[in-house]
């Protein structure tokens, strides 16, 4: 895996240096190779807030919950944010003597509590302001960050991949799996790298959902893709940890890849609540109920399939798609 996105970031950096070189527009999923100092700022500023102090409030939270609620030791506690790469790390051995809900728990809460609060805080704010002012950009928001910017994360996350200090326990800790055993980081360097790469289908896609749909849907359709898909994502995490008999057995980056069917209800659920909701109070044609559920159905299957750490590319990516062919044979 490191070998993986080490190769893809050094494609990414040889592109950004080609278009600041040559000073050619690398069209708008790639826009943003010019750097200046602000830009800069910019970025520190971000990374010091969402990965750094964001990052030590669910940091502190976790290791309270796997200290207090699960009844780890200290120093249990210190070797599961530890890259688990360089002493021995037995997942086994924690199962056989601490229950795993509870460490499925713990897991959940530092990966949903660090992200959701944030993310969802954001995409409805995203939501908001493109249903004030739709523009033909909409879809992008999310993912239109400068080019240099993802090309920055990459070689940040690349660097403390093996890290056992402080900064890494913070930035890469909470998002770690205990239940993934000694590939935890391995699959949030999965989930960095694939958010890198995500503007080369997410903006070409954006822009021709423009060309399809009246600006009065944009917002609709944003949150069709983003808000339903990060809602029902974290929801089947949530109710899975709290309620689920994991026994549905899934392939991906872990030493432990189960889901369970109470998280899998609960992601179609809480998709086709959330679309649903959007269609009645934007008064949108009976059509829209189906595209609402197929939103759903999607969400569901590729939640469910996907290789764990990919989910997050697939869902959205498919309820782009998803939401392209409607337009294209429906409307």
């Amino acid at each position: 895996m490191f070998k993986w996105a080490t190769v893809v970031t050094v494609a990414l950096t040889l592109l950004w240096l080609y278009f600041l070189v040559t000073g050619r527009d690398g069209g708008p999923a790639v826009r943003g190779y010019d750097v200046s100092l602000g830009d800069i700022g910019r970025l520190a500023a971000g990374f010091g807030f969402m990965y750094v102090a964001w990052g030590y409030v669910w940091y502190h939270i976790k290791r309270v919950t796997l200290r207090r609620f699960v009844g780890l030791s200290k120093d249990e506690i210190r070797m599961t944010f530890t890259s688990r790469m360089r002493l021995p790390f037995s997942l086994h051995d924690l199962l056989e003597r601490f229950p795993e809900r509870r460490i499925r728990i713990a897991d959940m809460i530092g990966r949903r509590g660090r992200f959701v609060t944030i993310g969802l805080l954001g995409f409805w704010g995203l939501y908001a302001s493109i249903s004030k002012t739709p523009t033909a950009d909409f879809m992008n928001l999310f993912v239109a960050q400068r080019f240099f910017d993802a090309i920055v994360m990459s070689w940040i996350t690349l660097g403390l991949y093996y890290s056992d200090g402080f900064l890494a326990r913070v930035v890469l800790g909470p998002q770690s799996r205990i239940m993934d055993g000694t590939l935890g980081r391995a699959n949030c360097l999965l989930i960095m790298t694939l958010w890198s790469l995500f503007r080369f289908v997410m903006v070409p896609l954006g822009q021709k959902l423009a060309i399809l749909f009246p600006p009065e849907t944009y917002a609709v359709l944003f949150a069709f893709i983003w808000i339903s898909y990060l809602t029902s994502d974290g929801l089947a995490e949530i109710v899975g940890s709290l309620f689920g008999k994991q026994k549905l057995r899934v392939w991906g980056m872990g030493e432990v890849n189960r889901k369970s069917v109470a998280g899998t209800v609960a992601c179609f659920l809480g998709s086709l609540v959330l679309c649903l909701a959007l269609v009645w109070s934007h008064h949108l044609p009976l059509p829209w109920v189906g595209l609402a559920v197929a939103v759903s159905v999607t969400n569901t299957v590729f939640e469910l399939f996907s290789p764990r750490g990919t989910d997050d590319f697939t869902m959205a990516t498919s309820n782009a798609l998803v939401c392209w062919a409607f337009g294209a044979f429906v409307l």
